[in-house]
């Protein structure tokens, strides 16, 4: 069986609203890394929650996130150093979403007045699939079949006029209307020292 190395991440960032979708960013290309593609949007949503609520209503925007993932669980915690500052309506709208998007969730005070909220995903071994590249459309791969060689015939020209060449082809005499067709021609071999054709 193979064993999963355990992975963690921490982002210290300032909060801004323009931030916030850079992070998201930054979030989904580390669990895509970790091949959890399957929590990219639970994952992200719940983060982007909770820093939209950070950057509207907290006075000190430094915020800290952190994610571990043990091989079953990715737990996903963001801490704020002024979290008591929120309004309770929007701190409970957010928890709500946090609390329907994940297995488990909590939240505790630090010891400098602020606050970690948490949530956690459990992945199964059926969703946990790593990325495979796409495979080329079938008609891409197909290269076009070279044509077959076909033989030629071969042209010949007019009957040359040596009568013994004509004789041995049982050819027509010259002027006859099958000149011009496709023949064969047939040469005599050229003998050495007698000259003769």
């Amino acid at each position: 069986m193979k064993t999963v190395v355990p992975c963690y991440y921490h982002l210290d960032v300032e909060v801004s609203p323009e931030r916030v979708d850079q992070v998201r960013r930054i979030l989904a290309a580390h669990l895509r890394y970790w091949d959890l593609e399957n929590l990219v949007e639970p994952v992200c949503h719940c983060a982007e929650k909770l820093l939209r609520t950070i950057a509207a209503h907290a006075t000190d925007k430094n915020t800290t996130l952190e994610m571990w993932w043990n091989g079953q669980h990715l737990i996903t915690a963001i801490a704020d150093i002024d979290g008591e500052s929120h309004p309770q309506s929007a701190t409970w709208g957010c928890l709500a979403h946090i609390a329907a998007l994940s297995d488990g969730w909590g939240w505790c005070a630090t010891g400098s007045g602020g606050r970690i909220v948490w949530f956690s995903r459990r992945v199964r071994a059926m969703e946990r699939a790593p990325l495979v590249p796409p495979v080329p459309e079938p008609s891409l791969r197909e290269a076009l079949r070279t044509p077959r060689e076909l033989p030629v015939p071969v042209l010949a020209g007019p009957v040359p006029e040596d009568p013994l060449v004509g004789a041995a082809l049982g050819g027509a005499p010259s002027g006859d209307p099958g000149e011009g067709a496709l023949r064969t021609v047939v040469r005599r071999p050229v003998v050495a020292g007698t000259g003769a054709r």
